[in-house]
């Protein structure tokens, strides 16, 4: 029995084309294909975890696009207000990094279906009948102009209809090249957002917001999401994921501010990276399913970051996890035995 929608999100679906056995972009004689997306992402997990989700984009009427669409499906995530038109699909390369090199990106989604499609493409009072959640990430609005424009004319809608907002900040410094810097769409699209995850870098580039360098992970949190509190009034909830690379282990924890008080996650080790692209995304979808089902503020925070820890452990940008795999490394983090 399909799940009743709950949470609609809007962004682009892209293919992921990803270089070989950890190889440079520059040797590899192939890639591995994934669909992704940063709102595709969450969607996958919600849906696993029980949300009923459905997920908005504009693609290409082709074999490709539909495929992704039909992986989209096989996860439960709804598709039924998909647009079909324009001619092409977004598309992201990317390497393996490790401890010594980082990890990689190249997009290729200029001129996308999803780019070229601004307002009146979806339509939106459809979409949102119904439903409590809405959710964005500062990607959808970075694309274009026009995907911008979109952007816009979701969120008017999502308001009108007492919608609850939730956006992820997702800075991406390689797709800001239609002429405005972020400073001037990003401030005007999150003051609609009660719910949203940041990170102190996007935090700087949207409002200006500096922290403290020298501080702890703690305490930057507890600076800026003060700060925030006044740039964004309707901010209810706050999260942030930190990472602190040792060698080729990874430290990884998460940060809440719930209605006024500050949280924090256990921090995990993670002794070896397989894919850490989707894990802010799980961690996203983590933290809003322990806000829709209610979770208490401490338990919300721990299941956040255990998703988002557990999705470094999978290739490709979906974190194909469930709440009991979810539950059992809150209990016991990361055992390396056998479940049998």
């Amino acid at each position: 029995m399909k799940n009743k929608i709950e949470l609609v999100a809007f962004g682009e679906l892209m293919l992921r084309l990803h270089a070989r056995q950890n190889k440079r972009i520059a040797q590899t004689d192939g890639y591995d294909a994934y669909y992704a997306g940063a709102e595709a992402n969450a969607c996958v997990l919600l849906s696993r975890l029980g949300i009923g989700v459905d997920y908005v984009t504009i693609l290409p009427d082709n074999e490709i696009a539909r495929t992704g669409v039909r992986q989209l499906q096989g996860q439960g995530v709804g598709t039924d207000h998909i647009v079909y038109r324009g001619e092409k699909l977004g598309v992201y390369f990317t390497e393996q990094g490790n401890g010594i090199r980082s990890t990689r990106v190249i997009y290729d989604r200029d001129g996308s279906s999803y780019a070229l499609a601004g307002p009146g493409a979806v339509d939106w009072r459809s979409c949102l009948g119904g439903v409590e959640w809405f959710h964005w990430s500062g990607i959808s609005a970075a694309v274009s102009q026009s995907s911008a424009d979109a952007c816009v004319e979701a969120l008017g809608v999502a308001r009108e209809k007492g919608v609850r907002i939730s956006a992820d900040f997702n800075y991406r410094t390689t797709l800001w090249k239609y002429g405005k810097h972020p400073r001037e769409v990003m401030p005007g699209l999150l003051q609609h957002s009660s719910v949203a995850v940041a990170d102190l870098d996007s935090a700087a580039v949207y409002f200006g917001i500096e922290t403290d360098r020298t501080a702890s992970h703690e305490d930057r949190f507890r600076e800026c999401s003060s700060a925030l509190g006044e740039k964004i009034p309707n901010l209810e909830v706050l999260a942030m994921s930190f990472r602190t690379p040792h060698g080729i282990q990874h430290g990884y924890a998460g940060a809440l501010l719930y209605k006024g008080e500050c949280y924090f996650s256990t921090r995990h080790e993670l002794p070896f990276i397989t894919d850490q692209i989707g894990s802010g995304d799980a961690f996203t979808a983590g933290m809003l399913y322990g806000l829709m089902r209610g979770l208490a503020p401490q338990d919300i925070i721990e299941f956040a970051a255990a998703c988002g820890a557990l999705k470094q452990s999978i290739a490709g940008d979906w974190a194909l996890i469930n709440r009991a795999e979810v539950e059992q490394f809150i209990q016991h983090g990361s055992t390396g035995r056998i479940i049998r």
